[in-house]
């Protein structure tokens, strides 16, 4: 599921024995966490956010993610998420919300999901974990780069030559399409303000 060329074991902008740069880029989303949404805290009063006051704090840990090339790409995110809480007097459940979105070229939202994962605490228990998971669909034309980008990028260069000299990957219209092409799959919890304030100030 390569957009471009993979020759045994090199890395994206090397050159290769036939002098064309060797550039590995996968046409599938990469799943990532977005910057403060990795963790929430719940509180036992509103308004207040004081040490004293942390009711349940729980984060996002090991994500994985799958690519399945069925006329689009799927790609499936699974993760885990870790909660401890304050209080382990009595049983409880506790049901976070999280988003999963498909942003493309690092800034344009495509399309965004919502969803929930329930941790169960047992009594006498701190701590509680559960597995959740998100996928997404992106259309196979749109994630892949056209073939007179593929073609700038992997042309065989020699030493000598007018652009043998110059760096594909920096020019305007193959920079412009790398973007167009690139997408993520991006999983977070669904935070409040409040709560996207706290992560950012604490």
């Amino acid at each position: 599921m390569l957009a471009l060329a993979l020759a045994g074991c090199s890395r994206r902008g090397e050159i290769d024995a036939t002098g064309g740069i060797v550039a590995v880029r996968s046409a599938c989303p990469v799943a990532a966490i977005p910057a403060q949404t990795g963790d929430i805290t719940l509180f036992t009063a509103p308004g207040r956010t004081d040490a004293a006051a942390i009711d349940v704090v729980a984060d996002i840990t090991n994500l994985r993610s799958t690519c399945a090339d069925n006329g689009q790409f799927y790609t499936e995110a699974t993760f885990t998420v870790n909660a401890r809480r304050s209080d382990a007097s009595a049983a409880r459940q506790v049901i976070l919300p999280y988003f999963s979105a498909v942003v493309r070229g690092g800034n344009a939202v495509i399309a965004k999901r919502v969803g929930q994962v329930t941790l169960n605490f047992a009594a006498g228990d701190y701590r509680a974990s559960a597995q959740a998971k998100a996928g997404s669909y992106v259309d196979k034309a749109a994630a892949t780069l056209p073939a007179e980008i593929q073609q700038k990028i992997t042309a065989k260069r020699k030493a000598g030559d007018a652009d043998a000299a110059i760096d594909p990957f920096a020019q305007p219209d193959v920079k412009a399409a790398l973007q167009k092409t690139s997408f993520e799959l991006l999983v977070g919890f669904n935070l409040t303000q409040d709560q996207l304030r706290y992560n950012a100030t604490r």
